[in-house]
């Protein structure tokens, strides 16, 4: 009998499927796609809902001191035993699955105890993973994204490298309270018998791939990015930072590997508990922000952004200049490029105020007022932060005249609907720019999020970008990200070749005079936003 013809082999012209995961802050979910990379099967647990003996609220535990945010680790694990439960009701035959991979929430970290590899090693298909893994961990409640206690060791962590602007430089971020480097140095200095007690430290992509793996999983580059510990140039460990964080701890860390890598089968338990083909391979898994890049299949040039309560960008870039704004990662799907992430907080709920107050609470009369305004807003310019913003850390409103003086108000509501819209994407592009990112031939904005429906906005934003807007449905863009990434881990090659699963719609494309009027536009801006940071200092 050959290789192929045995029990448990996959023949070469066997029909394959890919799953991915998504251990997100509220739930775990799952899809599993085929060959043309078409969904066949989804399934999610919530945290709250269906366990509730966790106590969790949106996923977390917020501590008494109202700072100190994290998640039950054993409550993901058991949260993936029903998840397995739901997606073999929902009709997935995982004898057919040929690679997983998946993502978890940025910047949450697992702590696994001594000898918690060997549990892993020797996990029993008759039981639950979660009856099985409840001893596994030294740190039983892992610190999350939504943590903000760590200001002390962030202080401390940019002093020992010379300064912010040197930690971006290192690690593509200044130092921030929910990254991990940070979490691990607290941990460190309150808990030190916990941590010296702990074999293993894995993000939560690396602890969820762990799972499938039977033993302990790489952290990827791409999620390894953000930890203000990996250095992006060199794609290694930056020894400045393992020092000023905690003792031996490249060792507790492992050694970081594209997210691309196949790291292995998967675990015995799963092929003998849910029948998985015993070759299914297992790819890195890496964070969401990064996996949402690669299921928008975002290409060199391209900019996505996403218009919710907050707006984010995600960039691709090649050559980045870290700043003390914004997030510079290793790209999820080519080792060699970047990404860049930039969150603003101001998004949908302040358009949403301008409306009220200038369109009587109507969208329709919204952007008729902005649609009857010229590009350039003749001359006048807003900057809206209702809340603290995070790029930059401005709050208030800021309106500037033709001559750049600051004034009380504008003359008109369609002036001020416009000032808002072209405020929020001119800045857009000046951040953008600053880590950077330069708008070249055949570019494209790549839309979504709730707002993206919006034509009039659009129109805005392919004129400030000079660049043809697209939408596109990607609810599940993290999810969908895993399953792509999966096929493209096992088969290899250029990602954009090997995953054409999504499609795009034009919805606009950049007026004649755009580039002439919105270069000189962003121009001004950042003059004045540097002179208001200057300011507030």
């Amino acid at each position: 009998m050959s290789d192929v013809d045995q029990p448990g082999s996959m023949a070469p012209n066997e029909a394959k499927n890919y799953l991915g995961f998504d251990f997100s802050t509220q739930q775990v979910k799952a899809i599993v796609v085929n060959d043309r990379l078409e969904v066949l099967q989804e399934a999610a647990v919530q945290f709250d809902n269906d366990l509730p003996e966790y106590r969790t609220h949106g996923g977390v535990n917020v501590r008494g001191d109202g700072v100190t945010v994290t998640a039950p680790t054993i409550m993901w694990v058991k949260a993936l035993d029903m998840l397995m439960d739901k997606l073999r009701v929902a009709g997935a035959d995982f004898s057919t699955i040929a690679a997983v991979s998946g993502t978890g929430q940025q910047h949450g970290s697992v702590y696994w105890r001594r000898g918690g590899e060997k549990i892993l090693a020797e996990l029993q298909p008759d039981r639950f993973l979660h009856d099985q893994l409840a001893m596994a961990f030294s740190i039983t409640d892992s610190p999350i994204w939504m943590d903000s206690s760590t200001t002390a060791q962030c202080q401390a962590l940019e002093e020992a490298v010379g300064g912010p602007q040197k930690l971006s430089d290192l690690t593509g971020s200044r130092a921030y309270e929910r990254f991990t480097g940070n979490q691990i140095a607290k941990i460190y200095q309150r808990r030190k018998e916990a941590y010296t007690s702990t074999e293993r430290i894995s993000l939560v992509s690396s602890f969820a791939c762990s799972l499938f793996l039977g033993s302990y999983a790489p952290i990827d580059f791409a999620d390894g990015s953000g930890m203000n510990l990996l250095d992006i140039s060199t794609k290694t460990w930056s020894q400045p930072c393992l020092d000023a964080c905690a003792p031996d701890l490249a060792d507790k860390l492992g050694t970081p590997v594209p997210a691309s890598e196949r790291v292995g089968n998967i675990a015995s338990y799963f092929v003998d508990r849910y029948s998985f083909n015993p070759d299914c391979a297992v790819i890195a898994f890496t964070g969401d922000n990064p996996s949402s890049l690669a299921g928008m299949c975002l290409e060199p040039g391209d900019v996505a952004v996403s218009l919710g309560t907050s707006d984010t960008l995600f960039l691709w870039l090649d050559t980045p200049k870290p700043k003390l704004e914004g997030h510079v990662f290793l790209n999820p799907v080519d080792s060699n490029a970047y990404m860049a992430l930039l969150c603003f907080k101001n998004g949908s709920l302040t358009r949403e105020r301008i409306r009220n107050e200038c369109a009587d609470g109507s969208w329709d009369l919204f952007n008729q007022l902005l649609d009857m305004t010229p590009r350039g807003n003749f001359g006048n310019l807003g900057m809206y932060y209702d809340q603290k913003e995070i790029t930059p850390e401005l709050e208030g409103v800021f309106r500037f005249n033709k001559a750049d003086e600051p004034v009380s108000r504008f003359t008109s509501r369609e002036v001020e609907v416009r000032a808002l819209v072209e405020g929020q994407f001119v800045a857009k592009r000046v951040h953008a720019e600053n880590l950077g990112f330069s708008i070249g031939t055949g570019a494209r904005v790549l839309a979504t999020g709730g707002a993206s429906g919006n034509k009039s906005l659009l129109q805005v934003l392919a004129d400030v970008f000079n660049a043809p807007v697209y939408t596109m449905d990607v609810a599940n863009s993290a999810c969908l990200g895993s399953a792509y990434r999966a096929k493209h881990g096992l088969l290899g090659g250029i990602y954009k070749e090997v995953i054409k699963g999504q499609t795009f719609t034009l919805a606009c494309k950049p007026n004649s005079d755009a580039d002439k009027v919105y270069t000189a536009m962003v121009e001004r801006f950042d003059h004045l936003e540097a002179s208001l940071m200057k300011d507030t200092k």
